[in-house]
């Protein structure tokens, strides 16, 4: 899955996959990726109640937060694995998770449940480890490390797939900048691309839309909003919702039948539900984009922007949008705060503070005519001042100005 795996967009595809899994399959979460945040066990919460209120099944979670964890815990996780036949991984770091899952049992158990005819859903961070290379997305995107990959755990390479998976392929957050390909945007990424091997694959996979590989049928499959991509051998592919084709479009083989995909018959996934998300950031942009024009023009304008971006946010909580776009928006709401103080800060604090500029250069104006004895030009000065309530005094110490009050 591209992204979306715990909103609306995805609620038909897990109950889709979970019904053909028999009358009561053991669903589980595992928190790996997200395991150094503080915030895991929060995240793995969300998961359950989603299954509880969105799927109507049990969740139960696989702790294993790294390689660290005391040796009792890692054979309960590895016991729990073993007898999955659903397994969702999702949200958090792809590095840090293949860094705690190398030479650790838990490859070997994903591919063996997998050969058993259970499923892994990779979704999110999860995504780009299945690969046989993995996308270090934050160490380039927020940390400005030289474009490289990393070994990924290489799933699909021990079913003949040699291919590197990128999640939020559309990715469009970025507002004014490309976050295309997984944030990274596109023309990075197509520098990235040269880094493989040149008998390696990309499957690029669209936001709240999931590319499903059932092995048995040698068949895969589009579901949700957005489209699928396949680069191999410099030639690339888009697969559109609903889409299904031979897995041997992804082996190399038999590529003529890519002009033959079909499309299945009603789509399982609800198009008012899968639009929510790209409507959410719509709104945020909007609201983002009313707060500047309310710091040139009123405050209170950019205070009511901030006002309904928070409403906007907790609503999107409320509905379970997905956890990223929600920790991405509250990241802007912050910014813009942090904006708006530093506006306001060094904002006049008083109307003297504000008119003193301007009358401080008409009273030079004034002493300057009054130098040059130009009685008529200096007293128009002053009954100017006077008419804008501005009241002018000379002294010894030179002319003091004051405002009438109303």
């Amino acid at each position: 899955m591209g992204s979306g795996e715990l909103t609306s967009t995805m609620v038909e595809v897990h109950k889709e996959i979970l019904l053909k899994l028999g009358s009561s399959p053991r669903a589980v979460f595992m928190d790996t990726p997200a395991g150094f945040q503080l915030n895991a066990d929060e995240l793995s919460q969300r998961a359950v109640e989603y299954f509880r209120m969105r799927i109507q099944r049990p969740l139960s979670v696989v702790s294993f937060k790294s390689r660290d964890i005391p040796p009792p815990d890692a054979q309960e996780a590895f016991r729990s694995l073993r007898e999955a036949d659903y397994i969702l991984v999702g949200p958090g770091s792809p590095t840090y998770a293949v860094r705690h899952w190398i030479d650790t049992p838990v490859p070997e158990i994903l591919v063996e449940r997998i050969r058993k005819g259970g499923c892994l859903v990779a979704a999110s961070a999860a995504v780009l480890t299945v690969g046989r290379f993995t996308l270090p997305v934050y160490e380039i995107y927020k940390v400005g490390e030289d474009l490289h990959w990393v070994d990924g755990i290489d799933i699909l390479g021990r079913f003949g797939l040699n291919y590197s998976v990128v999640p939020h392929w559309n990715n469009a957050e970025g507002g004014t900048h490309d976050t295309r390909c997984c944030f990274i945007g596109k023309s990075r990424f197509d520098m990235l691309a040269t880094l493989l091997p040149a008998d390696a694959g990309i499957i690029g996979i669209d936001e709240h839309t999931a590319c499903i590989l059932e092995f048995e049928r040698n068949e895969a499959m589009v579901r949700g909003i957005g489209s699928v991509t396949i680069r191999r051998n410099d030639v690339e592919k888009i697969f559109q919702r609903g889409a299904s084709f031979s897995l041997d479009i992804l082996y190399g083989r038999h590529t003529e039948e890519i002009a033959e995909i079909k499309i299945s018959g009603p789509l399982s996934v609800n198009p008012d539900a899968g639009e929510t998300e790209g409507r959410f950031w719509s709104t945020v942009h909007s609201l983002e984009q009313a707060f500047h024009k309310g710091l040139e023009r009123d405050p209170r304008d950019a205070a009511n922007a901030l006002l309904e971006l928070d409403r906007t946010i907790w609503k999107a909580q409320q509905d379970r949008e997905n956890i990223e776009s929600i920790t991405q928006a509250r990241d802007m709401l912050r910014e813009l705060i942090i904006l708006l103080g530093g506006s306001l800060a060094s904002a006049p604090g008083s109307r003297e503070g504000c008119l003193g500029p301007l009358v401080g250069q008409l009273l030079g104006l004034r002493e300057a005519f009054r130098k040059n004895r130009q009685w008529k030009e200096a007293d128009a000065v002053r009954d100017c001042l006077i008419n804008a309530n501005i009241i002018i005094e000379d002294t010894p110490d030179g002319p003091h100005w004051r405002l009438i009050s109303e």
